[in-house]
């Protein structure tokens, strides 16, 4: 037996075997270094790199202190025994799926609960009786106000990227969730750095804790190649994004606002490259169907806002594109950290017009990054050995030709309905067209079927409840997926955006 097997680390042989039957042998440092502290019920506070194997730190441990609990019956409706934090949607994902096939080796139980969809099978679950919940703070914290989830049952409690629930102004919500669980329980935090806030919640909630760091705060992945390529314009910016894009294997983009995610995303497919969107925008079925799309191959460029820096596992990035440089180093890192995962190695690239050099120069040094900036053009010797071989050009489906989401050839369905409804109640120049009783577009200001004129309106933003103009058709975008199939996006449903991104 290897000294640092996970069978000598003290890992129960059931999770050993399913751990092997995903092709992982090895353990990963911060896993060597922790297990015997988690899997004896320490409080661990775990600090390391993106992409080092934080989740099968915490996962591991979880499941093997759990099993044999249900023997006496002690799976109870809306009573988990386990809780994990995380601070997006994406997150929440990647960690269920790591956990899934270990929580599967005992028979226990495991959901997901995040905002952005409907609560129902959410509660559903929780009713029927679950061990884990993997959750964002957002939405578990209104479960637990309307009384469909109680943390009084959980033993485990783990805290995961807790810097970046600081971040993003997580910390009161988890803090209050936090309360609600027992003090006597086992607790895990794990994050890159402990700032912003993240100390109080270690020294609020962590008893006699055994702190694992892995790594420096700043430190990057080694196997990682950064480049910063300097162009002299915004067109040749966009030529050069073209260039580094066409390449064979998967590479993300990263880009400062969602808007501009969203239309390099379109720019790319018109131009033969398939690429999907990531951000807050989307809902998150066209979220989940872009990731898939992104995993799976037929879309090899995924072009993606901040979201994306955290949770997105997908095997065999090859390159980062910071075609927005960040506006700080932790988030270059966490970009940057979506290649060169699991001891591979992977190429990030910035790109820097004129007026962004001071600043981007500033970042690097923060984030302890030593490059040499490169002026370079779309053909340039050290691009095109990037690029590697290009691949193959792919037609982009005619955005006409595609759907709208929820409509069947035949006519509207229920699902349709009901998103033209929502869009009418939110009105806008984004929102569907009123129609009278018989489906037809109803002339400005008259009422839609069962309706009072100028309602819409009035919602909408007129006063003095005045009919506004007749709002404009729903704007429709088609995204290529490898050339087999297309997706359109009403404009009008990304109206309330609330805390979408993170649940």
């Amino acid at each position: 037996m290897s000294e640092n097997s996970f069978a000598a680390l003290g890992v129960p042989a059931p999770l050993v075997a399913a751990l092997a039957a995903q092709g992982i042998d090895a353990p990963f440092p911060i896993q060597v270094d922790t297990l015997p502290d988690t899997l004896s019920g320490r409080d661990v506070l775990g600090r390391g790199k993106t992409g080092s194997g934080k989740t099968l730190a915490f996962s591991i441990p979880m499941v093997a202190r759990l099993a044999g609990k249900l023997a006496g019956g002690s799976r109870r409706p809306n009573r988990p025994l386990a809780l994990i934090l995380a601070p997006t949607r994406e997150l929440a994902t990647q960690i269920t799926v790591a956990l899934t096939p270990l929580a599967d080796a005992y028979g226990l139980k495991s959901t997901t609960i995040f905002g952005g969809v409907s609560q129902q099978r959410q509660v559903a679950a929780l009713k029927a009786g679950v061990d884990i919940v993997v959750a964002c703070p957002g939405r578990l914290e209104d479960l637990m106000k309307q009384g469909f989830v109680n943390l009084d049952s959980v033993e485990i409690s783990i805290l995961d990227e807790a810097d970046h629930m600081a971040d993003l102004g997580f910390l009161p919500v988890v803090t209050r969730i936090m309360d609600k669980t027992p003090s006597s329980g086992q607790r895990m935090l794990f994050s890159a750095t402990l700032d912003n806030g993240v100390d109080k919640l270690v020294r609020r909630y962590l008893h006699n804790e055994v702190l694992h760091s892995v790594d420096e705060a700043t430190s990057h992945v080694s196997a990682m190649t950064h480049h910063v390529f300097e162009v002299d314009s915004v067109e040749a910016k966009r030529l050069l994004i073209e260039k580094l894009a066409s390449g064979q294997g998967r590479r993300i983009l990263f880009m400062r606002t969602k808007h501009h995610a969203k239309k390099l995303a379109r720019q790319l497919t018109d131009a033969g490259i398939p690429a999907v969107d990531l951000h807050g925008n989307l809902s998150q079925v066209a979220r989940d169907r872009n990731l898939a799309a992104f995993a799976a191959g037929t879309s090899r460029v995924l072009v993606a806002t901040d979201v994306a820096a955290r949770g997105v596992h997908v095997d065999d990035i090859e390159l980062v594109i910071h075609v927005d440089p960040p506006a700080e180093h932790k988030a270059y890192l966490h970009r940057s950290g979506r290649t060169a995962r699991a001891g591979k190695e992977g190429e990030v690239v910035t790109l820097v017009l004129p007026e962004q050099r001071k600043d981007t120069a500033q970042l690097l040094r923060k984030a302890a990054i030593t490059v040499t900036p490169q002026r370079v053009t779309a053909d340039s010797p050290a691009v095109l050995a990037l690029v590697g071989e290009v691949a193959e050009y792919v037609k982009p489906l005619p955005r006409a030709a595609e759907p709208v989401r929820g409509q069947s050839q035949g006519g509207r369905s229920q699902g349709a309905n009901a998103q033209r409804k929502r869009t009418n109640r939110e009105g806008g120049a984004d929102a569907a067209p009123r129609r009278d009783r018989n489906g037809r577009p109803a002339a400005a200001g008259a009422p839609a079927a069962g309706g009072r004129a100028g309602g819409g309106a009035r919602r909408g933003g007129a006063t003095g409840g005045r009919p506004a103009a007749a709002a404009s058709a729903p704007r429709t975008y088609s995204t290529s997926t490898g050339g087999n199939s297309g997706y359109a996006e009403q404009a009008g449903g990304a109206r309330r955006q609330g805390r979408r991104a993170q649940g």
